[in-house]
Order: C-alpha cells, then sequence, then structure tokens
C-alpha cells in the first residue's frame, strides 16, 4: 500500500536569512530562534536576553556604546531594552522584585546584588571560601588599602600583572567594595570594607602601618633579574 502523504522539509535557516534586511529589527532573530517556531519571540524580547548574557559576564559597568556594539544594534534600542530590564527586575512590570538589580555607575550599566542582601551573601560567601587568601590577594588586598579608593588597572599597573579575578575573589570576600568611580577615566574605584578592619583588629585605617620603615632607601642597589 502506498502512502500519498508527503512530508515538507523544514527551511534551512541560512535559505531564510539569505536576502534578509538585517537592518529591520522585525527579522532580528538567531538562527535556532527560526528553527523552533515555538521560540519565536519579538525582536525587542530577543535583545534583552542578549544584553542580559552580556551583562552576566561583565566584571565591569558596560557603556551602551559598548553593549551596542556586542549586539550589533543601534544605542537607542539597547537604552529601550536597559529601561526595560531595569523595570522587570524592579517589579514595576507585573513580575517579582528580584534580589539583583540592573544599576547604572559610572555612566556604565551591570549587575549587583540588592543592598539589602549585602550581609546575607557575604556570610554565604564566607561560608562557601573559608580557605586562606593567595599571595596574589594579599597583595592586591594590600595596594587597595593603602592606595583607596584605587581602579582595578591602578592596581593592576602597580603589580604588574592582571588582577581582575583577584579583585572579584576580594569582593566576594567582603573585604573590598566599590568606592564610585574615577573623574577623569570613569572607571570604577574600590576601597577596603570595616569586614577587613575587623578581620585586622583595626578601627580605622589610619591605624594601619606605615610604608616607608619597609621601603628600600636604594642604597643597597638593585637587584638583578634573570
Amino acid at each position: 500500500m502506498t502512502d500519498d502523504a508527503t512530508t515538507t522539509p523544514a527551511p534551512d535557516p541560512a535559505d531564510v536569512l539569505d536576502g534578509a534586511d538585517l537592518s529591520d529589527p522585525a527579522e532580528l532573530r538567531d538562527p535556532a530562534d527560526l528553527r523552533d517556531p515555538a521560540d519565536l519571540r519579538d525582536p525587542a524580547d530577543l535583545l534583552r536576553r542578549r544584553l542580559e548574557a552580556l551583562l552576566l559576564v561583565a566584571d565591569e559597568p558596560q557603556p551602551p556604546t559598548d553593549l551596542a556594539t556586542g549586539v550589533g544594534r543601534p544605542v537607542a534600542e539597547v537604552r529601550r531594552a536597559i529601561a526595560d530590564l531595569v523595570a522587570d527586575y524592579d517589579g514595576r512590570a507585573g513580575g517579582p522584585r528580584r534580589g539583583f538589580e540592573l544599576r547604572e555607575v559610572g555612566g556604565g550599566w551591570r549587575f549587583y546584588v540588592r543592598p539589602e542582601h549585602d550581609p546575607l551573601v557575604r556570610d554565604f560567601v564566607l561560608t562557601q571560601n573559608p580557605t586562606r587568601l593567595s599571595q596574589a590577594a594579599l597583595e592586591t588586598l594590600a595596594v587597595i588599602a593603602y592606595k583607596q579608593p584605587v581602579t582595578r588597572s591602578a592596581v593592576a599597573q602597580i603589580r604588574a600583572v592582571n588582577v581582575d579575578s583577584v579583585v572579584r575573589t576580594l569582593l566576594g570576600r567582603g573585604l573590598v567594595t566599590e568606592a564610585g568611580t574615577d573623574p577623569v577615566t570613569g572607571a570604577v574605584t574600590y576601597q577596603t570594607t570595616e569586614l577587613l578592619l575587623t578581620h585586622l583588629g583595626l578601627t580605622s585605617l589610619d591605624e594601619l602601618p606605615l610604608l616607608s620603615p619597609l621601603l628600600s632607601d636604594g642604597r643597597e642597589g638593585v637587584d638583578d633579574v634573570a
């Protein structure tokens, strides 16, 4: 017995995109979206999801211009999408208020834990990471303590190494926090917290030991580095 029914093959995403006007937001969809009809969302929603993905891995606040470059969309669209995300996380779009927020700092945007949850997160992180700090973390912490408020790039210049992961560790331990932004570069600055003073048994930063007695006056020369 012969079955007269025929099966229509699924369209090739490359064929669908061929000749599409990619400047039209209506055609801004991933090939995965095109293959799965259940995942066909409006372009604005897709843009918001892409921005979330970028912001989730950002170590520093991201300017709208950089985000626009990352997602390949105009800055105006990105600003509208960011405003939608902020309203969503704040519970102003019909959903619940989230435990995190999308905050603008120094002209850039980044995810932050809401202030009311800081003690909870700090205690959790300290419980999950009870090990001692590495030598690299101790050196970075010392630079921040004596130079605060200081930017991450300034710390990196002093230590002559990349300090991104170390600063993330110190932030996670609650030993440093963001202090604001540099007035010239707009980069985020860091300072130590009360928790560090507690660990050191100090009441203020003024009680930190002076560095001058520990520094060489240069009379013994400089060791050769192989």
